[in-house]
């Protein structure tokens, strides 16, 4: 069936992304349609209206090599777009045909898309320059320098010196800074920039979570011992597994690692794909999944105490990201909610979510990989882990 033609005008949604997607539907034909642009006018097109312009001269024949080379079949060159009334760039319009009719994304994005042809060498040269600098600056203010230290003798001091009630405390102070500058990022943005928010964000996120993770590592078999099943058969096992598949749902949190770091510009992202079919808040159900592994494991009071600490915390997250999803996003929000839930697979028991039947090729991506291969190598690490907790002493 040869696809319609664009309509004249569509709006563009979504910022500083170098792929945008359109999909329209009518009756039984869908087609689906690529914006390329660069960053900068991507930017700028977002949320304005772009015209297609048919009579506009083709992209040149690297371009479309290069587009044919991302799969889903050969694009269909059908024009330019300019954004009106801002001064970009003008955008090449491609069309390409979908894979899966349920691959669709209606209102959300595709999660955890990754294209190397799209990558950047600047960028992920730049991302690793940020993170060897705010991770030397950590290690010198922070862990060298005393700060931390002095942070988790005022924490002690104010929980007297009982060390559960330390850790309540810890996760208490960091789920504040936390949720506390995600709910003042619309305002403080407006004020610093998106990136340089994003910046003071991270300073100030990554010493308490270092803080409480290591405070963690080194109080793990304090409290009251509950129970022991470390000798009973198929724990070990059990406790593995489901440690190793919390990580594959805590990771959605940071689809976009170029823009956690700052190298992109920082963007609220409407996720509607791989997990996010599973559960809307996969983060909670990793972390829930994370707790029960390292309760059964160790059995004691102070890592119950934690592990239903940070499950309230998660759970109260569930209710803020969605406050402020439907802030930024609104209707399209709304209907994503539709179809999608917070406890997992519940969506798609009642059938308010189908999933695809190569539904496993939203997982076969190359962040996935390289979680499973991150997530390997944490627990072959934890005795350095251990080590490194033991000599901060806190």
């Amino acid at each position: 069936m040869t696809p319609r033609p664009l309509p004249d005008a569509f709006p563009v949604r979504g910022e500083n992304l170098r792929l945008l997607r359109f999909f329209a539907r009518d009756k039984n034909l869908t087609m689906s349609a690529s914006v390329f642009a660069s960053r900068r006018a991507a930017a700028a097109a977002a949320a304005v209206e772009t015209r297609a312009l048919p009579a506009a001269r083709r992209p040149s024949a690297r371009r479309r090599r290069r587009e044919r080379c991302r799969g889903r079949g050969s694009p269909r060159w059908l024009g330019r777009a300019r954004v009106e009334g801002s001064g970009a760039s003008d955008f090449h319009l491609l069309e390409t045909p979908s894979p899966s009719r349920n691959l669709e994304v209606e209102r959300g994005e595709d999660s955890a898309s990754f294209r190397l042809s799209d990558q950047r060498a600047r960028s992920w040269q730049a991302f690793a320059a940020i993170l060897s600098a705010s991770s030397a600056l950590v290690y010198v203010c922070w862990m060298e320098g005393g700060l931390g230290a002095r942070y988790v003798e005022a924490v002690e001091a104010l929980a007297g010196n009982d060390e559960t009630a330390a850790m309540l405390c810890l996760v208490f102070l960091f789920g504040l800074a936390h949720s506390g500058l995600a709910a003042f990022r619309p305002a403080g943005e407006r004020v610093v920039g998106k990136r340089a928010y994003r910046v003071g964000f991270a300073l100030a996120s990554l010493p308490l979570a270092l803080t409480t993770v290591m405070y963690f590592v080194n109080h793990r078999y304090s409290g009251v011992a509950l129970f022991n099943l470390r000798e009973v058969p198929g724990v070990h096992s059990f406790v593995w597994a489901l440690s190793f598949l919390s990580f594959l749902f805590l990771y959605p949190s940071t689809f976009n690692i170029l823009e956690v770091a700052a190298v992109d510009t920082p963007e609220m992202h409407l996720w509607e794909t791989g997990v996010i079919r599973i559960t809307r808040h996969p983060q909670m159900v990793g972390q829930v999944m994370w707790c029960v592994a390292h309760v059964a494991w160790t059995g004691n009071s102070f890592v119950l105490a934690t592990s239903l600490a940070l499950c309230l915390y998660h759970v109260f997250g569930c209710w803020h990201g969605d406050r402020r999803l439907e802030a930024k996003f609104g209707e399209s929000f709304a209907r994503v909610k539709e179809r999608t839930s917070v406890l997992p697979f519940a969506a798609v028991l009642d059938r308010r979510q189908v999933l695809p039947r190569d539904y496993w090729r939203e997982w076969a991506r190359g962040p996935y990989l390289v979680v499973v291969l991150l997530t390997l190598g944490a627990y072959w690490a934890h005795p350095l882990m251990q080590v490194a907790a033991h000599q901060l002493k806190w």
